[in-house]
């Protein structure tokens, strides 16, 4: 495991303290799933930004429309 050493602002600092004290847990274990929720919904947001950036492409609309009608005289 890697050591990270940061600062944070007074206040925020403070929150995460007085959080950590109430949930009786280590400061660094709610930073490591703040971080992880924080990376995670960094991946979901460019994953909802490629997928509308392919609904506008018309190349990849017309091979999903393909793909599909191919699809359809399968199952009939």
């Amino acid at each position: 495991m890697q050591v990270f050493t940061n600062s944070l602002p007074d206040t925020l600092f403070e929150a995460l303290s007085s959080k950590a004290a109430e949930l009786k847990v280590p400061k660094n274990k709610i930073i490591e799933k703040a971080l992880a929720l924080y990376l995670e919904q960094l991946s979901k947001a460019a994953y909802i930004k490629s997928y509308r950036q392919m609904s506008e492409d018309t190349d990849v609309l017309q091979l999903a429309e393909e793909g599909m009608q191919v699809y359809y005289n399968q199952i009939n």
